[in-house]
């Protein structure tokens, strides 16, 4: 077993390496004095303070987090709703259909999904812009915040619902009372993920965006294709950061949580 160690500790070294080393140059050349990317000159927070500045860049940001925040909010309803007709109502005549609908958009293509949205929204005349890119990551993220949701229904313990129907509850107020504080970590995670989904995607947005909604993707698509600036390695560090505080706030809700049980 010792002869095989080093080789596989190497392995994941380079695993690692490949995985995180360019996030790493990421972040270091956010700090570089030069208007060159690539050429290191100097240490210097300029172009955090350009980009501070940068109208257009913090206006692509404020309609990405909006679009993000009700998206989310959105599909984690949805997606809440579907998990519970799943794993509540038992085995009605069209489940095999609401399932393929409900994941569909796990395996089908971004592509393929954001053109269906512009086929529709053009059928139907409706405006692009601000609202149906929140209408399209509502419907893409949607399936991911039921999986989430579904995996918790599915191993809550569903006696505590049938004793509190057995008190008197009503539907609704087992449902308000029982199941959803049983599955709030899972629609807090599914919202997460959907809010995350929301910021990280172009492709959808693409489709779907109209004048006057250019998402923060599309923005840095935009710039990156004149050439990659300092001030885009930036904007990056500072979503890597967020990302991170998010994930360590996660961690250490979760570790209180586990204490507190």
């Amino acid at each position: 077993m010792s002869a095989w160690r080093v080789p596989r500790l190497a392995t994941l070294l380079v695993g690692f390496a490949f995985l995180y080393a360019p996030i790493v140059l990421l972040v270091v050349y956010s700090f570089n004095a030069s208007r060159l990317a690539t050429v290191w000159t100097g240490f210097s927070t300029h172009w955090y303070a350009a980009l501070l500045a940068d109208e257009q860049m913090r206006g692509s940001a404020l309609i990405s987090l909006e679009v993000a925040a009700l998206s989310a909010a959105i599909a984690t309803v949805l997606g809440a709703l579907a998990a519970l007709a799943l794993e509540r109502f038992g085995g009605f005549r069209t489940r095999s259909v609401f399932v393929a609908a409900i994941y569909a958009p796990l395996v089908m293509p971004e592509v393929i999904l954001g053109l269906s949205l512009l086929l529709l929204f053009v059928a139907i005349g409706a405006p692009r812009g601000f609202w149906t890119i929140v209408a399209g990551h509502a419907t893409f993220s949607m399936c991911f915040a039921a999986v989430v949701i579904r995996a918790r229904l599915a191993g809550a313990d569903r006696s505590l619902e049938e004793a509190a129907m057995d008190l008197g509850a009503g539907p609704v107020a087992t449902f308000m009372r029982i199941t959803l504080p049983l599955a709030m970590p899972a629609v807090i995670s599914a919202y997460m993920l959907a809010f995350i989904l929301s910021m990280d995607d172009l492709v959808i947005a693409s489709f779907t965006s109209g004048p006057g909604a250019t998402t923060l993707p599309m923005r840095i698509y935009s710039a990156v294709r004149l050439g990659v600036s300092p001030e885009i390695n930036a904007i990056s560090s500072l979503l890597l950061g967020a990302v991170g505080v998010a994930l360590l706030i996660g961690a250490v809700a979760q570790a209180r949580r586990t204490n507190a049980a």
